[in-house]
């Protein structure tokens, strides 16, 4: 693995570890006790999204870290962890949350992994009438129509990907196919993004199973809608989990003049970018982008314990346990369902990315996307996104989907 970046400052050297996480977590759920908050993270231990899911849980120990100044504690309780794992199953998570309700007391839940998942879990979180934060699940409907009054994300959604993907691409003279998973995640991120592009033009949108590993069927379909067109023609892909995408590129897609763009990513999947330098997007996490105290400790942190930097979706699951704390913090920690609400509609919240605040309308969180550049360096395995600029939460218009 590479060395530190030069960006981590010889003051992260005193920041404390978190060596001590591992102790927090029960070999097994035990009976609720009245001096401990019982928190369920379900999400994908395994399954296709199952390096998503590890990241996510890793980041959510190491932000209950953090959150708490290492005590594990809010208001003189202790926090207690049940994970389990939904394998990336619908029916699964929904058993799963309901057991953690259930049986095993939980005052709240988070996750899941999976837009699929969280979808069926949804309507469990209103049967328990109980929190469920979600994290990193992205469909629009989740805090869209589908949504309940006990549903927060800091998970980013599907519009603040589109919104932010077409501030890199919507221009005039510019025509885009998209490619995508045909499942929620996919095709809520591509309604978002037609809703987002005001001047380029879609004239083509694929979706594929998620279980793609031959990509020459749908690019041949994306590379004759595009062949023909005048000016500038890009591919959009918006995919997650297993299957490599940028295969398409294989094809000669430069011999009809189509470019690839396409959003963030884990940094494993992160190093076919390396064969597109230029290549421009938004992305909701890089670990050398953000400035800011509490990703600072996350890099240092992260890198004294793994000898590597924070990935994606670490960040999004240290969110979600800042998140977490400071709601209980507000509460004094009173886990009652209503009281939490109360402490969580417009609330705001210092992450690895900054400020998040949750929107009272639907819970979403509001918070900055980045728009990148893609830039080869031999230091790094993967292409380097660098910024091009912040899009800030105020400068996204993002659409109120939930009708309530």
């Amino acid at each position: 693995m590479t060395a530190v970046p030069a960006f981590r400052r010889h003051a992260l050297l005193a920041l404390a570890s978190v060596a001590t996480l591992a102790l927090a977590w029960p070999a097994s759920p035990a009976l609720a006790q009245s001096g401990e908050i019982r928190i369920a993270h379900i999400h994908s231990k395994t399954g296709p999204l199952e390096a998503y899911g590890k990241q996510t849980a890793l980041g959510f120990k190491m932000g209950l870290e953090y959150a708490t100044g290492g005590t594990m504690m809010v208001a003189g309780k202790k926090l207690v962890v049940i994970e389990k794992d939904d394998q990336g199953k619908p029916d699964l998570g929904k058993s799963l949350l309901a057991a953690a309700y259930g049986d095993d007391k939980a005052d709240i839940a988070v996750g899941p992994t999976s837009s699929g998942v969280a979808l069926a879990m949804l309507p469990v979180a209103e049967e328990y009438k109980k929190v469920l934060l979600v994290e990193p699940a992205v469909a629009d409907s989740i805090t869209g129509d589908k949504w309940n009054k006990y549903i927060f994300r800091t998970g980013r959604n599907s519009s603040q990907d589109a919104i932010s993907n077409a501030v890199a691409l919507d221009k005039s003279g510019t025509v885009i196919a998209t490619l995508a998973q045909d499942y929620a995640f996919g095709r809520d991120g591509v309604k978002a993004f037609k809703d987002a592009v005001k001047n380029a033009k879609i004239v083509h949108e694929e979706y594929l199973p998620t279980s793609t590993t031959d990509f020459t069927a749908g690019a041949q379909r994306l590379i004759d809608k595009l062949k023909d067109q005048p000016g500038r023609k890009v591919i959009w892909v918006i995919w997650a989990g297993a299957g490599n995408p940028f295969k398409i590129a294989d094809l000669d897609l430069k011999r009809y003049g189509i470019e690839i763009a396409t959003g963030g990513n884990i940094l494993p999947a992160m190093a076919a970018y390396k064969n597109f330098p230029g290549m421009e997007g938004a992305t909701y996490y890089y670990f050398g982008i953000p400035k800011n105290p509490v990703n600072e400790w996350l890099v240092a942190n992260h890198y004294k314990q793994f000898k590597t930097p924070p990935d994606f979706f670490t960040a999004g699951g240290m969110s979600a346990a800042i998140a977490v704390v400071e709601a209980l913090k507000k509460t004094r920690g009173d886990t009652t369902t209503n009281t939490l609400i109360t402490a969580m509609e417009g609330m705001s919240f210092e992450t690895p990315k900054g400020k998040m605040t949750f929107r009272k309308e639907d819970h979403q969180a509001m918070q900055s996307m980045y728009h990148f550049k893609i830039k080869v360096d031999p230091a790094f395995a993967w292409g380097v996104p660098e910024l091009v600029r912040e899009i800030k939460a105020e400068e996204m218009n993002v659409p109120l989907r939930n009708k309530r």
